[in-house]
């Protein structure tokens, strides 16, 4: 038992530090996005700031820098885009660098088609590691689902799909529907690994990832796009939440399957003897 809609991923390359360029680039994508009219667009993580972490760990910046660049959650970045999301009649969701207070968090957010902040979540695994001491670049302390139009949502950031225990509890939350915005790690390995996310769950998955676009339905992959500043859609089905109802039509639509899997399996067998 599933409920079908329809999404958009942007495999969108920021500017780094151009926040601004970044922002009229980003709301020009979803405007583009939007003209095939799905229920809900992802965009990459730290699209707002442009990903710039590294440079403040490579000493390239400091950490000041990154403190200004990054967003509040009530802040008018944030802002422009949940009116932009009541104009297009579409839930938005997408990464940005979150200020808190004196800390900075890589975050990301989900907007309904309404302008309202339905989640937010901020990376709990980071390829270059955290300390205490690292203001610019905290790790998040909750891993929790939320609510949409659709039923529930859970986001990972990127680092976070490499482990599984982050999926497992979103959906453990009642996640029916994982969105991973990411920035890097483009190759096969990630591919598979999010793949494996989908079918461990049971539930869809959409990736935008900076050089490259992934849709995941019914533990398959749906859309696929390479490349920087691409956009791919496509129809995923989100699973009805856990009820004996919900096992039973799972139960069904499985032992139909296997009656023609075992007989074509039983006609190789006896072809080979």
């Amino acid at each position: 038992m599933y409920q079908s809609i329809k999404v958009s991923a942007i495999s969108l390359k920021p500017i780094k530090w151009d926040k601004a360029s970044n922002a009229d680039k980003l709301e020009a994508f979803f405007v583009e996005a939007a003209k095939d009219m799905p229920q809900l667009i992802l965009a990459t993580e730290g699209v707002l700031e442009g990903y710039v972490v590294m440079d403040v760990i490579e000493g390239r910046t400091t950490p000041e820098a990154m403190l200004d660049i990054a967003e509040p959650l009530d802040g008018g970045y944030i802002q422009r885009f949940q009116r932009l999301a009541r104009q297009l009649k579409t839930c938005l969701c997408f990464g940005f660098a979150e200020q808190c207070g004196n800390s900075v968090y890589n975050s990301a957010v989900f907007i309904d088609s309404d302008g309202e902040i339905r989640g937010t979540y901020h990376k709990t695994q980071f390829a270059e590691g955290t300390h205490p001491s690292w203001n610019f670049n905290c790790i998040g302390e909750t891993i929790r689902a939320f609510d949409t139009p659709f039923g529930r949502a859970g986001i990972l950031i990127c680092n976070d799909r490499w482990n599984p225990l982050i999926a497992r509890t979103l959906v453990l939350d009642g996640a029916q529907f994982l969105l991973i915005p990411s920035y890097g790690s483009k190759g096969k390995s990630q591919n598979q690994t999010v793949l494996a996310r989908a079918r461990e769950n049971g539930v869809p998955i959409v990736e935008a990832n900076v050089g490259m676009n992934l849709i995941i339905s019914k533990g398959e992959i749906v859309a696929y796009k390479w490349g920087n500043d691409q956009i791919s859609t496509a129809d995923i089905d989100i699973p009805h939440p856990p009820s004996t109802e919900a096992a039973r039509h799972s139960e069904q639509e499985y032992l139909q399957a296997q009656g023609p899997e075992m007989e074509a399996r039983y006609q190789k067998t006896i072809a080979r003897s």
